[in-house]
């Protein structure tokens, strides 16, 4: 085991979440971290009889937006249990409808629909670009995809002005997202590829308009002909920076949930450096997407795909097909932590907070406890967590929502209702959460990586004196 220090981490963890702009990017970002690392490409549906044996490193990926990585120890038998740090790629962001453009009055407007809850008030007045994936048509009929960022500020949503709304409309701002949350992208008619007569039509009749295609035909350096479909999003172009009057914070999008997403990139990484040989468990980081819209998907912590991913490296590596005996075995021994961000508790809202159980920024891992089971964690697997903070010799916090209040929930709940894995449910503290621009603590990405890096690491030691039945 490698402990990255934490200005090297910092530095590494500004750079993905600029990196990583969409679900895809966040992927591809990973994605580099893994190969440069040493580990192996496998394929979701090749034959992992062959491709497995202890002491490797593997990883493959499900429609670019989830990513399954996992390392297995030298010393593994079967039967033996996985360590399981699992998060999500996906954030709150509007997205850019199938019809992607529409005029309204003398305008040309990107076509948008929220996905996720976000605090959508925050996207207005922003400088906006466009992102995500491209398919293209290849020589010989088959569809091939890329991924495309545009950073310029190509678009906007504004505000309408004060002296245009009444007292009333101010005080609640609900904004109509149909109506008022699409983004002006031109008042060009030669960019709109309008005449004149064209000017009073309220809809464009195509799909995708040839202003978006040339947009993206541009930036990958394409004929807009070879475009057979696109799946965008708006992005800020705002690049992640370190803030605070001691450069204690940052501040940055997409945080919920790709803190998580690289602290458990990165621990299993550095956890795979060295020892590996000696490992005698698998060790796992799965991140998931659409985690921010139930998780319901083929590509979600509800589908077949943790089960299914689980069952095949057992398979895989017994040489034949198991019964279920084995499963069990192995299911029973293992561990999931359920990475997610935490309310961290605000200077200015105090009363939103159980005061017993708020957590600090800057003052660790938050275990998230719910007796609603809006969150996975018992006693164990709090009491283990807790064990391996104290391992690593990093702080940890404790939360629950106040007896008044409703309480979210994430993965964990998911997985654990799936496998029947002891899990616990945790995440790093920050403020303005679904913001298009939230804000963390610098300290709490080291933390953070630190726990779950001892995870990996202890869990094998501590699973062996834990009464589970």
């Amino acid at each position: 085991m490698s402990v990255t220090g934490k200005d090297a981490l910092i530095a590494d963890f500004v750079a993905f979440l600029n990196e990583a702009c969409t679900a895809f990017h966040a992927v591809e970002a990973s994605e580099r971290r893994l190969v440069a690392a040493g580990f192996t490409k496998v394929a979701e549906a090749g034959d992992w009889h062959s491709d497995l044996r202890p002491g490797g490193k593997y990883y493959f990926t499900r429609n670019r937006t989830t990513l399954i990585a996992f390392t297995i120890g030298g010393g593994y038998e079967l039967g033996n249990g996985f360590t399981i740090l699992g998060a999500h790629t996906d954030s709150p962001c509007l997205r850019i409808k199938p019809v992607t453009c529409t005029q309204k009055q003398y305008a040309l407007m990107l076509n948008t629909q929220p996905y996720g809850g976000g605090l959508w008030h925050t996207w207005f007045d922003r400088d906006l670009g466009l992102a995500g994936r491209v398919l293209l048509k290849g020589p010989n009929g088959e569809i091939n995809s890329r991924l495309v960022r545009i950073d310029e500020p190509i678009a906007r949503i504004p505000n309408l002005s004060i002296h245009l709304t009444s007292g009333s409309e101010r005080e609640s701002f609900t904004p109509n997202l149909h109506e008022h949350a699409k983004a002006l992208l031109t008042i060009s008619k030669g960019k709109m590829g309008l005449t004149a007569s064209d000017v009073s039509d309220s809809e464009h009749t195509g799909r995708i308009h040839p202003l978006v295609l040339s947009l993206v035909a541009d930036k990958l350096g394409v004929s807009p002909a070879d475009i057979e479909d696109v799946e965008l999003q708006l992005t800020d172009i705002q690049p992640t920076t370190l803030g605070g009057a001691d450069s204690e914070f940052v501040f940055s999008g997409r945080l919920d949930n790709l803190c998580s997403t690289f602290q458990s990139l990165r621990a299993l990484i550095d956890g795979s450096s060295s020892g590996i040989e000696t490992q005698t468990n698998v060790r796992m980081a799965m991140l998931f997407d659409h985690e921010e819209c139930g998780s319901s998907s083929t590509v979600g912590a509800g589908s077949s795909l943790f089960m299914d991913t689980l069952k095949s490296i057992v398979e895989g590596l017994a040489k034949a097909r198991f019964f279920g005996g084995l499963i069990i075995q192995t299911l029973r021994k293992s561990f999931v932590v359920s990475a997610d961000m935490a309310h961290g508790l605000h200077p200015n809202y105090p009363a939103k907070h159980d005061a017993t159980m708020a957590p600090v920024i800057n003052g660790g891992m938050v275990i998230k406890h719910n007796p609603n089971q809006r969150y996975a964690t018992n006693a164990i697997s709090a009491t283990l967590f807790r064990r391996f903070g104290k391992m690593a010799d990093v702080p940890v916090q404790e939360f629950t929502v106040r007896a008044d209040s409703a309480c979210g929930s994430t993965i964990g709940p998911i997985i654990s209702t799936l496998s029947g894995i002891l899990t616990v449910d945790c995440g790093s503290p920050q403020f303005s959460m679904h913001s298009i621009r939230e804000m963390m603590g610098k300290d709490d990405v080291f933390y953070g990586y630190a726990i779950l890096l001892s995870t990996l690491e202890n869990h094998p030691k501590l699973a062996s004196m834990t009464d589970l039945s």
